[in-house]
């Protein structure tokens, strides 16, 4: 399998998000992802692209991208990811190694600052087509992206 480093330029997204600070817990991701999920499907809104970012250190948020103008419950809040330039790896988790995949990723980028063609890199964040647990082909998408600012 090849995986190719790339730049991107990201549509704004509109979303309904979640955010908490603590320890790395799967089944938590899992569970807050749904329930933004069932909120959505609640209220009638279609869904597109699932994302988990990572914000800060220990700081965790889960995002499931909605049509139209959500009005979501606490704790729950609707926001827009802006537009934004994205060093990116589209892979599968069960061919790579995540691991092997951030390590290259954050190296490349770091490469590419030193060498003039970005200014900063951001966070990073993990975007799906749909539910990485129910759907296959989505999980097998896996796109890892951090954000930059190119000069």
């Amino acid at each position: 399998m090849t995986i190719d480093f790339a730049w991107e330029r990201t549509p704004r997204r509109t979303v309904v998000a979640y955010r908490w600070k603590g320890p790395w817990s799967d089944r938590r991701i899992r569970r807050e992802f749904e329930k933004i999920a069932n909120w959505a499907r609640s209220a009638g809104h279609r869904t597109g692209a699932w994302i988990f970012l990572e914000p800060a250190e220990r700081t965790w948020e889960v995002a499931v991208e909605v049509r139209g103008r959500p009005r979501p419950p606490a704790p729950l809040r609707a926001r827009t990811l802006p537009a934004a330039t994205v060093g990116h790896v589209v892979f599968d988790p069960e061919v790579v190694s995540p691991r092997i995949v951030y390590h290259g990723l954050s190296d490349w980028l770091r490469a590419r600052r030193k060498d003039g063609t970005i200014r900063s890199i951001g966070p990073s964040r993990e975007v799906y087509a749909g539910n990485p647990w129910t759907r296959r082909s989505a999980w097998s998408r896996t796109d890892v992206q951090f954000v930059v600012r190119k000069r």
